[in-house]
């Protein structure tokens, strides 16, 4: 197999994922505002509203605006969550403790590094192979890496907020190649979603590398 010239990778889920789970931290930042849900509860209503919500992405944003999109794409996404558990009534302000949520996510505090990542992103960079971040997520990405100890593995980072368009649009892989001067045939895109990473790679002609990083 010939050595790429360059290797993108997904984030959330393929570099790092969530500690426990997402419910387990709603739940956790809820009870701190006085509303009790359980976390498989909550769990399986934010699975139901976030893959009922269009892409996290805006084409026609002025650049200065697309933070307070992204703030408004999750908070619906939560605020879907809660009605949908069943406990939105409860909380008394609940702006307060979106911002909290928000704020939250942007930090290490709820991701773990899956195990075997550090080392891979060594030994590629070792031996000179460039890498990139290209994740359907938004602008805390660049903290998240930060507080992780992950952004100098990285010389480029694309997020589909910023660039207009979500894999498996062909038009983000566009994108990440040409920050590295890329051809497609040069290369691979190593991700969790069958659909966003590995076919969406392959559409976009570059190889596509899907990881299982569900636990069974």
């Amino acid at each position: 197999m010939e050595r790429p010239k360059v290797i993108f990778v997904d984030a959330v889920g393929t570099l790092f994922g969530v500690k426990g789970s997402v419910g387990k931290v709603y739940s956790q930042i809820a009870q701190e505002f006085g509303v009790e849900v359980a976390p498989d509860i909550v769990d399986k209503a934010f699975i139901e509203s976030f893959k009922a919500s269009p892409p996290p992405v805006f084409p026609d944003a002025d650049t200065e605006d697309i933070p307070q999109l992204e703030f408004e794409w999750w908070r619906r996404i939560a605020l879907n969550t809660f009605e949908s558990a069943g406990v939105l009534p409860q909380f008394a302000d609940f702006s307060s403790f979106f911002g909290e949520l928000y704020i939250h996510f942007g930090t290490a505090e709820p991701w773990v590094i899956y195990p075997d990542v550090v080392q891979s992103l060594s030994n590629w960079q070792h031996i000179g192979i460039e890498l990139g971040v290209l994740s359907n997520f938004d602008s805390r990405l660049y903290s998240v890496l930060q507080s992780l100890g992950l952004s100098h593995y990285f010389s480029s980072v694309t997020i589909s907020t910023q660039v207009g368009a979500a894999k498996p649009d062909p038009k983000i892989f566009a994108i990440a190649l040409e920050k590295h001067n890329s051809s497609p045939e040069e290369a691979w895109h190593i991700g969790d979603s069958i659909e966003e990473d590995y076919q969406g790679a392959k559409a976009a002609g570059l190889r596509g590398v899907w990881i299982n990083r569900e636990k069974g």
